[in-house]
C-alpha cells in the first residue's frame, strides 16, 4: 500500500480515482530537466540502497497492484532491443514513484489513468490489465496510443496515455541506460583536440567553420 496517502490514495474507489482523473482531463505535467534530472538521481539511490539490502524497491506512492500495472505498462512504451535495455531495465518505475513522491500535484492524475486502463480492461476483457493477455493489452493500448485515429469517447484515455509515455521517455533518457542510448558524451575528458572532422565539413557545405 502506499505509503503517502493523498487525495487518489488506495482509500478511493476505483469509481472515485477515475473521477480525479477526468477532473484532470486526463493528462499531467512532465516534469522539468532539472527535477527529472534529481528525481532520476534519488531512485537510483534508492534502489541501489535496496538491492544492498537484499530486497526489492519498495514503492513510496505506488500500491502494489500500481506498481505491477507501471512496470508491465513502461515496457510496451520502452521494450528491449538489439541496442538497449527496456525501460524496467533503465529502473523508470522507480524514476516515476520517485518523481510522484516529490511532487505529489503529479499523483491524481498518473495514478487515475492506471485505474482508467483497469477499468477499460475490465469492461473488455472483465479483468485488470495485468492479468490480460499481451494481445489484450496491445488491444486497448492501440486505441490510445495514437491520437488523430482515436475515437472521441478515449479521450481521456488518450491524454493521460500520450502524458505517460513522455514521463516514461523522460525517466528513461535521464537514466544511466539512456544516456548511453542517446550516445552522449559529453563531461568526458578530450585529451587533444584536433578540429571538427572532414567529414562533418562536407555534410555542412562548408571547407572550415568560420
Amino acid at each position: 500500500m502506499s505509503s503517502s496517502p493523498d487525495a487518489a490514495g488506495p482509500t478511493m474507489s476505483r469509481r472515485d480515482i477515475v473521477g480525479a482523473m477526468a477532473a484532470t482531463a486526463g493528462a499531467f505535467l512532465i516534469p522539468r530537466p532539472a527535477q527529472a534530472m534529481e528525481a532520476s538521481r534519488i531512485a537510483s539511490t534508492r534502489k541501489l540502497a535496496a538491492v544492498s539490502a537484499g530486497a526489492a524497491y519498495a514503492p513510496k506512492v505506488y500500491t502494489a497492484h500500481e506498481w505491477a500495472t507501471v512496470q508491465s505498462l513502461v515496457n510496451y512504451v520502452i521494450p528491449k532491443d538489439a541496442t538497449s535495455g527496456s525501460a524496467t531495465d533503465a529502473g523508470v518505475p522507480e524514476f516515476m514513484d520517485t518523481m510522484l513522491d516529490l511532487e505529489p500535484g503529479l499523483r491524481t492524475a498518473n495514478r487515475g489513468g492506471l485505474a482508467w486502463l483497469d477499468h477499460e480492461c475490465h469492461q473488455r476483457f472483465d479483468q485488470d490489465f495485468v492479468d490480460c493477455t499481451d494481445a489484450q493489452r496491445r488491444l486497448v493500448l492501440d486505441d490510445v496510443a495514437y491520437p488523430r485515429r482515436s475515437r472521441p469517447e478515449m479521450a481521456l484515455g488518450v491524454a493521460w496515455f500520450n502524458s505517460f509515455r513522455d514521463f516514461t521517455a523522460t525517466g528513461f533518457f535521464t537514466s544511466e541506460l539512456g544516456v548511453k542510448d542517446l550516445g552522449y558524451v559529453g563531461n568526458t575528458a578530450v585529451p587533444e583536440w584536433t578540429g571538427c572532422p572532414a567529414e562533418n565539413y562536407r555534410r555542412l557545405g562548408v571547407s572550415s567553420w568560420p
